[in-house]
């Protein structure tokens, strides 16, 4: 049967990437390349919808954006100087085409396309209303909740429709449409979910990230920022924020994990702040080994950073396979088992009689960290430490990323003793909630926090409603963008 890697279950899922496009001539392509180097976010699938001025065309396929979007045809398809794609991780429910956005509806103001990264927090509530008035959904994401609230707007310009309907909603969104107006980029009020905007020649772009631009040879501009709209089109650009003023909230874990090392966050390298984290940890929880080993891939910059704060030389102790996808074949228990190793290998010639200090971004079910200091002590490590780049997480993620439920969660249930002795490390640390934001080049207000850290602290940024009558150890995501 077909299923999902071992190390792959163990990791808090990407959320999805946007981009869009006003402007250039082959729009279509460069939303195809921007969405390749968004890629990270969202593994299950892609899609693209172009305007042309007059007629809109789309195109969603299960899978990579590599297979899909590089052949000549599907592009051509594409037409028009306008475009927007976006790559998607479903968070729960069904896997299917009918989720894949961008989602596109005929409304009686025109033609409406939309992509969108995060999650609503009150789509179910809003959901079960709209159908009550009569609306009939095709999909089981929240993001056609916002469709549906565009279509029984009565305002009567499109963004206006746009506007009235967001404010409705609770929770994160980034999302860029193509609606008769123009181009539409927006970002919720807490600026949850991140969102750049940059040039390319005459054309406007707008992306999840900033390395998307760095790959079509874009120039960054800025950040969206919290709460605004911006509506792009054959007039020039205009920006107003339609919405209430609120103290922003940015998610905290685009640093540590989500975001390519190669993307700037608030101005400032993600790759160079994930160094930062590093450094920090090793301060607070300083660690006597003869090599620092990162977990491939995601745990390398903080262990740079670990490494030189520490003076403890660096080593890839653990080898990556980067031959090795999601999914795989594993017809038996004994070859699942195995398969563990085809994703990352210790490093024995190096690792045999050594301490080492692994260095990994987060641990979620506990059950990779088990494997890989077992892989080590199999390839005859004397000491095997472990140092964890963020705070333990503790509570589930409302806002665009799969997160399990909090009964699923390690640090949810056991100490951080309880922790190290399940995964059988002879010590075992993460760095502080404190520490994470020194390392970000803040001091945190635990009164009023400067970012969403929700997954570590259990303050949320916004309500909840959807959840407002379940149990706290039962809260878990429930809708999908």
């Amino acid at each position: 049967m077909l299923t999902t890697h071992p190390f792959d279950d163990d990791k808090l899922k990407e959320e999805c990437g946007v981009f869009g496009v006003w402007g250039a001539e082959q729009a279509s392509s460069l939303v195809a390349l921007g969405l390749h180097a968004l890629q990270h976010r969202g593994q299950e699938a892609a899609g693209v919808v172009s305007f042309d001025g007059t007629n809109y065309h789309q195109y969603r396929a299960m899978g990579h954006v590599g297979g899909t979007f590089d052949k000549p045809k599907v592009i051509r398809k594409l037409a028009g100087p306008a475009g927007i794609g976006h790559v998607r991780y479903s968070t729960t429910g069904e896997t299917a085409l009918r989720n894949v956005q961008p989602l596109y509806a005929d409304l009686a103001m025109g033609g409406f396309a939309l992509a969108h990264n995060g999650n609503l927090s009150n789509a179910m509530t809003l959901r079960s209303e709209l159908n009550r008035r009569g609306s009939i959904f095709q999909s089981t994401s929240d993001t056609e909740v916002i469709i549906h609230l565009v279509a029984t707007s009565q305002k009567e310009k499109p963004v206006d429709r746009l506007t009235d309907a967001l404010r409705h909603v609770e929770g994160a969104y980034s999302l860029v449409c193509l609606m008769p107006e123009g181009l539409v980029a927006c970002r919720d009020p807490l600026g949850i979910r991140p969102l750049v905007m940059g040039k390319l020649g005459e054309a406007t772009i707008f992306a999840s990230e900033s390395v998307a631009f760095d790959v079509i040879g874009a120039t960054f501009i800025r950040e969206v920022d919290p709460g605004e709209m911006i509506v792009v089109n054959d007039e020039g650009l205009r920006s107003f924020r339609p919405f209430e003023p609120a103290r922003p909230r940015p998610c905290i874990f685009e640093h540590v994990y989500f975001s390519r090392p190669d993307s700037i966050i608030e101005g400032t390298s993600v790759y160079e702040t994930r160094k930062a984290i590093g450094a920090e940890l090793a301060r607070e929880a300083p660690c006597n080994a003869d090599f620092v080993v990162p977990i491939p891939d995601s745990g390398v910059p903080a262990a740079i950073g670990f490494s030189q704060a520490a003076h403890i030389p660096f080593e890839l102790g653990i080898i990556r396979s980067h031959y090795v996808g999601r999914t795989f074949i594993q017809p038996t228990q004994d070859v699942r088992h195995l398969g563990v190793k085809l994703k990352h290998n210790a490093n024995s010639a190096l690792i045999a009689g050594k301490s080492v200090v692994l260095v990994d971004d987060s641990v979620v079910r506990g059950t990779t960290s088990l494997r890989l200091v077992q892989m080590m002590r199999d390839a005859g490590a004397r000491e095997v430490h472990m140092r964890i780049a963020s705070p333990p997480t503790r509570h589930s993620c409302f806002y665009g990323v799969d997160t399990p439920k909090r009964s699923k969660l390690i640090a949810a249930q056991m100490g951080i003793e309880g922790m190290r002795d399940y995964i059988k490390a002879d010590s075992l640390a993460f760095i502080t909630l404190d520490g994470l934001y020194r390392a970000l080049g803040d001091e945190r207000d635990s009164q009023a926090p400067q970012r969403c850290d929700a997954c570590f602290s259990g303050d949320y940024p916004t309500h909840l409603t959807d959840f407002e009558n379940e149990p706290p150890e039962q809260l878990s995501l429930v809708s999908n963008t």
